[in-house]
């Protein structure tokens, strides 16, 4: 399991990310996801998040930059993440889903994003 942090940019404000190869979903803070289209879901769902229990009733589109490169994505809305390692706010956490979706691969020797296999086109069967 991978993970590092980097900073998710909409419309020049930016948001920081926790990119986490063991979390299958990508997820957001609801005080970050109102500056998004949020959605309720049908039926609320449960998510076991860093050792506690959530509720997620909402989802929401996510459409910025990520070193520079545009990613679309959706995200689960919670009340909060948690802190990375330095104590600092996660405000988005990116998962395995969305890192694949996008080719965004974890660089872990170097602490970086390894945005190489960027899909520079969908092909689609």
């Amino acid at each position: 399991m991978g993970r590092i942090r980097e900073n998710f940019e909409v419309e020049g404000k930016k948001y920081w990310t926790l990119f986490d190869s063991g979390a299958r979903n990508t997820y957001i803070i609801k005080d970050i996801a109102n500056n998004f289209p949020v959605f309720r879901l049908k039926k609320p769902e449960a998510v076991n998040l860093g050792g506690k229990l959530h509720n997620v009733l909402n989802d929401c589109r996510l459409e910025g930059t990520i070193s520079g490169y545009d990613i679309l994505t959706h995200a689960r809305v919670l009340g909060e993440i948690g802190t990375d390692e330095e104590g600092k706010k996660i405000e988005i956490l990116l998962g395995a889903l969305t890192m694949q979706e996008w080719g965004i691969r974890l660089n872990l020797e170097e602490e970086k994003l390894d945005m190489s296999h960027y899909p520079k086109e969908f092909i689609e069967f």
